[in-house]
């Protein structure tokens, strides 16, 4: 028995050191929550004012009804949106109403009577819990949803001639529409849930192009972590040419860890989410040569080239310094990043050539240098480079670097949500960024666009310059 436990011991300890750490990782906390519960009650409002209730019919003793066109024509939710520990999330509505409109057709011996009932669902109280997993493609899904919905009482107002005589019969036609009532609510919920937000998480980045060079993949490692305070996620976060999807970079990066919870997200990226992004473009051809010449290089990097080969163009020949000049610079090996609490840097390994091109000859070569290290941090302060050929790298291929950056990342949120007010902060294999979120719409507009077919180019979220 001792052995069994031993082996199912390490059986496990295996299993958890095997397991791939996550390129990217996000948390939401309490604070983001809360201000996603003044749009989920606008959502659920929504959704109930929808509810269609069918045409009732009874008799009781010599009174016959009809009551039809019922409509839900106010809504008065008191509500609360929380985290459910190791579930996902809860809903909840207590002591609230709904006011209703509806038309009923009463029939008393030979007296006949029509005329519109305004009712009142007092005491609603509501109880949804919305069950969050991974789905079989990596994405945030809502399995399944309990909910429970009750109303304590109901009250009717009845007007047209005979509206005080049938006052007695309220209970018996209030009665029946609470019991309707109750029973459409959950359904509404049911839908509101499963299909519509679904619908909503499917906008959610997975696996998609980038741009026509390499795609990302976001797909999440396993199910959502859910306390009282946050909901925490691991995404794969890896980077892949589109050329060769198979042909990635081994995750053997740190597992970022994130202890705050004072923003309402928060964004780690681990210094494979860049080694990949970096050896995805090294393995699908992007710019691995830049080739510059005196009409296309910035005044400074130039006149540093004529200054730094001025005695070795006076030695060839005098004339050179009238021809324009050529840096050729290749990439022989994919870029890696390092990230310290210092800061972030990147590690580049290339050729590089400087030439002077005298018109209609072959170029003459001034310089050459293989396997040239250029390290920088990805802030816009640089690692002080020593020597003039360092520094015209450090002119030349620094922007290269920083001009993929400037593209944006593809961050793994829905449709019309985006990072505000963003912190950056570096800890040692990744870094964090702390944000607040914004809808820049509502989540029914979100879903009725998706419906639609229509889509947001706006997707795109940049990391904050100095990141």
């Amino acid at each position: 028995e001792k052995l069994f436990v031993s082996v199912i011991f390490l059986l496990s300890l295996i299993t958890m050191t095997l397991a791939e750490p996550p390129g990217c990782k996000i948390r939401i906390t309490d604070r983001g929550l809360e201000m996603l519960k003044a749009e989920t009650k606008r959502f659920v409002e929504g959704e109930l004012s929808n509810i269609t209730m069918p045409e009732m019919r009874g008799k009781e003793g010599r009174f016959q009804y009809t009551i039809k066109d019922v409509k839900i024509t106010e809504l008065n939710l008191t509500s609360d949106l929380r985290f459910q520990p190791d579930v996902g999330l809860l809903f909840e509505v207590q002591n609230s109403s709904i006011t209703l409109n509806f038309q009923r057709c009463i029939l008393y011996w030979l007296f006949y009577d029509e005329g519109a009932i305004n009712a009142s669902a007092e005491g609603v109280n509501i109880f949804t819990v919305l069950h969050l997993i991974k789905d079989q493609d990596g994405r945030l899904k809502i399995s399944n949803i309990t909910c429970n919905a009750f109303i304590t009482k109901m009250r009717a107002r009845f007007s047209g001639t005979l509206g005080r005589v049938y006052d007695f019969i309220g209970t018996l036609l209030t009665t029946g529409m609470r019991f309707v009532l109750n029973k459409q609510i959950c359904p509404a919920l049911n839908h509101a849930a499963l299909v519509l937000v679904n619908q909503l998480l499917e906008t959610v980045p997975v696996r998609t192009e980038v741009n026509s060079y390499v795609g990302i993949d976001y797909s999440l490692l396993n199910d959502p972590v859910v306390t009282e305070t946050s909901l925490d996620m691991d995404f794969r976060g890896m980077f892949y040419d589109l050329k060769n999807e198979n042909e990635t970079l081994v995750n053997n990066a740190v597992n970022p860890v994130l202890r705050e919870y004072d923003r309402m997200v928060y964004l780690a990226l681990s210094e494979y989410f860049f080694d990949s992004g970096l050896y995805s473009y090294f393995k699908g051809g992007l710019q691995k040569q830049l080739l510059l010449n005196s009409f296309q290089m910035s005044k400074d990097l130039e006149m540093l080239l004529r200054t730094t080969y001025l005695g070795k163009i006076m030695m060839l020949d005098p004339a050179f310094m009238e021809h324009p000049l050529s840096l050729e610079l290749e990439v022989t090996s994919p870029p890696r990043s390092t990230i310290k609490t210092s800061g972030a840097m990147v590690a580049v390994n290339c050729n590089v050539k400087v030439l002077v091109l005298p018109p209609g000859k072959p170029a003459v070569q001034l310089s050459s240098l293989t396997m040239v290290r250029i390290i920088q941090y990805i802030q816009p302060i640089l690692i002080p480079l020593q020597g003039p050929l360092k520094t015209m790298l450090q002119i030349s291929a620094v922007p290269l670097i920083n001009n993929y950056i400037k593209r944006g990342v593809q961050i793994p949120l829905p449709d019309g949500m985006d990072f505000i007010e963003e912190v950056v902060e570096y800890h040692n294999g990744y870094i964090i960024v702390g944000a607040n979120l914004h809808f820049r719409t509502g989540l029914r507009e979100i879903i009725e666009r998706k419906l639609s077919g229509e889509t947001d180019n706006s997707r795109r979220t940049n990391l904050p310059a100095e990141a």
